[in-house]
């Protein structure tokens, strides 16, 4: 099975916008984990490299993607990226738990590992000319996500730290590397 784990930075915020759609945002930067070939990442000039990988992945993983990452990555593609399979972590953790938790609590909770800043700052270091540290924290976060994917799949839980305490997370992964009914839409011809 082709797994791609990946995330976004953006090149604007919601409030330059006036809107809370994420389609309404502009990428500045795609990173992503392929099972396949390893990490890599596009700026929004590249993206039509990462849609020959897309269209020939089996699942999607991301945190906070199906809200978030896929609506703003659609924007862009010619196709529909819906019809691929999507594990967002985010969304399990919250339909266990009936809350969210932030990336940077379950990374550190469940590997001991943090972020390498925030989505404010990524925003100011692309403003800033800063592609390659954009382009590091991204694949940073792809990295923790990847993590805390192949952690729950392993142990059928995640755990985060709040308060300075450790909490676990127990998630039904059971049907996540199933493979999908949804047929995947190819639109670019190969």
């Amino acid at each position: 099975m082709r797994i791609v784990t990946f995330d976004i930075e953006t090149a604007n915020w919601f409030s330059e916008t006036g809107s809370g759609d994420p389609a309404d945002l502009k990428i500045a930067l795609v990173g992503i984990h392929d099972s396949e070939t390893g990490y890599a990442s596009y700026l929004e000039t590249e993206l039509p490299r990462l849609w020959k990988i897309l269209e020939k992945t089996d699942l999607l993983v991301g945190y906070n993607s199906d809200h978030f990452d896929i609506p703003l990555l659609n924007k862009y593609y010619p196709g529909d990226l819906s019809h691929i399979k999507s594990i967002d972590l985010l969304k399990e953790i919250y339909g266990a738990l009936g809350r969210r938790v932030k990336l940077d609590a379950v990374a550190e909770g469940t590997l001991g590992e943090n972020k390498t800043g925030g989505g404010g700052q990524s925003l100011k270091w692309w403003r800033d000319g800063d592609v390659e540290r954009v382009r590091a924290y991204c694949l940073k976060d792809v990295e923790l996500t990847k993590k805390i994917f192949d952690y729950a799949m392993q142990k059928g839980h995640v755990k985060y730290k709040e308060l300075g305490n450790v909490r676990e997370v127990k998630l039904d992964t059971s049907n996540w590397l199933a493979h999908s009914a949804k047929p995947m839409t190819f639109t670019m011809g190969f």
